[in-house]
């Protein structure tokens, strides 16, 4: 056989994405360890090749072979690559598209580079559906490899505004590291979202009907987003008894743990993601549903009630929900800049940004203006610091403040807007309340300060006369 690409792990999303290059015209190979499941795949689709064991899918494929595995990340993925070492020649590509941690990625890179062969760690988004018909693919590794694949990971992605939404990111782990920022904004941008329903609903005192209009609304202007959009199809949905299935979920979130590498990293690189922070912590204090109950019972709630009618109410929202977004973007971007700094990524923002634009979890209508405005301003400390964003906040900033107050007056929790506004009043700040804590570090560990009007590193003796 003389395939074009093997797929091995024939889970929803393996096998959706192995149909999907089929029916962009190429020759699939595909193999599982549980050959029950390639049985069961193969009744369904004749497009695809169903191989038995690792050295018969290896012998299906041409070469130099590209073998994409969609298998669960960590070790399953470490001991089906020295499966497939035994069996693959010098020049073969494997590729990893599964959720693994990015420096799993830089170490098999290396690894496998030893043994002659090449690798590629590839961020794939969109769900099953984006898998099916078109993914966000962020791949990263070896360029000259990534050549061998292109057309068709190019073939296969989601396309907006005619252009695939797939770039080759950079070296080793760089395409894995895109996907876990691409996750941490997700996190972040879920909770706003749930942030502003629960506000239209308790202070706007809004029914299902009512928000559901205005997600709507909103997926026609700048909010124009899948997350948006999806808001406004969940608020649709009624049970056989007439009653909104969202309002019969119980409120607990769960997760799969990307988020907190992107926390792991922040403050391995000392930068502020606090509204993507805000959004996890959100999901952790959502699982603790028992306590909260008990909390209610003996907490008072002290609140001091506002009053803004519904119109106003859905405008402050809206530009709030803007504002915030730009901060949790803004943050992940940030992180993703530095990264690459440590690593010698090289990226290219206003490009690597255009792969979200379509696919993917956080596509968005103002993705288009995040890639003008990284372009537009050349090398640029943070998204906040371009001209077309930061008129943007100046133009709503106090409609987030009036939304957090309302919010906290009301004592309903918005975490991530208020870790957002609480980011633009911080990185706006030219004189900080810093040099008291450095004076505490100074005084207790004799840790130095620096000085306004000179130079150098100095100490004082604090308990002392300092003669």
């Amino acid at each position: 056989m003389n395939n074009d690409i093997g797929v091995i792990g024939l889970s929803v999303m393996g096998t959706n994405l192995a149909l999907n290059m089929a029916d962009n015209g190429y020759k699939v190979s595909v193999f599982n360890r549980t050959t029950s499941v390639v049985d069961e795949v193969a009744s369904k689709y004749e497009k695809l090749t169903p191989t038995y064991s690792i050295e018969s899918f290896v012998n299906s494929l041409k070469k130099p072979r590209a073998v994409f595995l969609m298998v669960k990340s960590g070790k399953p993925v470490d001991l089906l690559i020295e499966q497939l070492i035994e069996v693959l020649d010098e020049g073969d590509i494997i590729i990893d598209g599964g959720n693994s941690f990015y420096k799993d990625t830089i170490r098999r890179d290396k690894y496998l580079k030893e043994k002659g062969i090449n690798f590629l760690g590839v961020g794939v988004s969109g769900g099953e559906e984006g898998a099916r018909f078109g993914p966000a693919i962020m791949p990263g590794g070896d360029e000259s490899s990534y050549g061998r694949v292109k057309d068709i990971f190019e073939n296969i992605s989601a396309k907006a505004y005619g252009e695939p939404c797939c770039k080759f990111v950079s070296k080793d782990g760089s395409g894995h590291y895109l996907k876990m920022i691409h996750n941490g904004i997700e996190y972040a941008d879920m909770q706003m979202i749930t942030e502003i329903y629960t506000l239209l609903k308790h202070v706007g005192k809004m029914d299902n009907d009512e928000i559901q209009k205005v997600f709507e609304e909103w997926n026609k202007g700048e909010l124009e987003s899948y997350l948006i959009e999806i808001t406004a199809e969940i608020l649709k949905v009624k049970t056989d008894e007439g009653v909104y299935l969202l309002d019969k979920i119980l409120d607990t979130a769960s997760q799969k743990g990307t988020g907190k590498w992107v926390n792991m990293e922040a403050l391995e690189l000392g930068i502020d993601v606090s509204v993507i922070t805000a959004a996890i912590n959100a999901r952790f204090m959502s699982s603790i549903k028992s306590e909260r109950i008990k909390a209610s019972n003996i907490i008072d709630s002290n609140v001091n009630s506002v009053s803004i009618d519904k119109e106003a109410l859905v405008e402050l929202a809206k530009n709030s929900l803007y504002v915030a977004k730009i901060v949790a973007y803004a943050q992940g971007l940030k992180l993703m800049v530095e990264a690459s700094k440590k690593y010698d990524w090289n990226i290219d923002l206003s490009e690597l940004v255009k792969i979200f634009r379509g696919g993917c979890i956080i596509r968005a209508r103002f993705l288009n203006d995040i890639s003008k405005a990284f372009k537009d301003s050349g090398e640029v400390d943070n998204l906040i610091m371009t001209e077309f964003f930061y008129n943007e906040i100046n133009s709503r900033l106090k409609d987030l403040r009036k939304l957090v107050s309302a919010s906290v007056n009301e004592g309903i929790p918005v975490t991530a807007m208020s870790a957002a506004l609480g980011y633009i009043d911080s990185y706006r700040t030219s004189d900080s309340g810093a040099n008291l804590i450095q004076a505490q570090r100074d005084y207790f560990g004799a840790h130095t300060f620096e000085m306004t009007d000179k130079e150098g590193h100095f100490h004082y003796d604090w308990t002392g006369n300092n003669e």
